[in-house]
């Protein structure tokens, strides 16, 4: 019962931040005001295991290192999400949060409805996904929130500023993604986002 009151506790804050999130800086990128385009995902392909390289740091992901996400297609087209990471320390117990994804009709598998905790859902844009689905990004409508996904813990830096160039073409503000630490040595390098840190 007290692991259930803390879900829904965290669920409850992060839907009131993806709803409103009034303490965001002002979005300098010129494009800032052009809707989100998703694009069609073989969503068979694009189950499995994915660690995130790099999001717009919010409270419920602040603080985390070595997170992942993990998918399985559920026979009846939903999507179990699993959600994996340490808080501060590589050392720290790996945390687990469970959501259910929901395909939403006639957006090619590129529009998920994300079930926080029954009845609230929001929405998960897939805004690109490489021939070799080994990259993907995922948006959210108002560009405050976005993340950077690739099927292996590390990510080249070519690799990574070309992911940030189509977010700046999306209208994102780039510099506010942070790479998330998926090896204790890059803790405290540059770009990368350390626990505690509160941008």
């Amino acid at each position: 019962m007290r692991r259930l009151f803390s879900a829904a506790a965290v669920a409850t804050v992060l839907l009131l931040s993806l709803a409103g999130c009034s303490n965001d800086p002002p979005n300098p990128n010129p494009r800032a005001s052009e809707p989100l385009a998703t694009v069609p995902v073989d969503l068979p392909r694009y189950m499995g295991r994915w660690y995130i390289i790099a999001n717009i740091p919010y409270f419920a992901e602040r603080d985390m290192v070595a997170s992942r996400a993990e998918w399985q297609l559920r026979p009846d087209g939903k999507i179990d999400d699993s959600y994996y990471a340490r808080k501060k320390s590589f050392d720290a117990p790996e945390k687990h949060y469970q959501f259910l994804d929901t395909p939403v009709p006639g957006k090619e598998g590129g529009e998920w409805s994300v079930q926080i905790f029954w009845p609230v859902h929001v929405a998960q844009l897939t805004l690109y996904v490489d021939p070799d689905y080994r990259y993907t990004i995922l948006g959210y409508p108002g560009k405050n929130l976005g993340w950077i996904f690739s099927r292996e813990p590390d990510m080249s830096d070519d690799t990574y500023r070309s992911m940030l160039a189509r977010l700046d073409a999306m209208g994102y503000d780039t510099s506010r993604f942070r790479r998330v630490p998926q090896h204790p040595d890059q803790l405290g390098k540059a770009g990368f986002a350390s626990p505690g840190d509160k941008n």
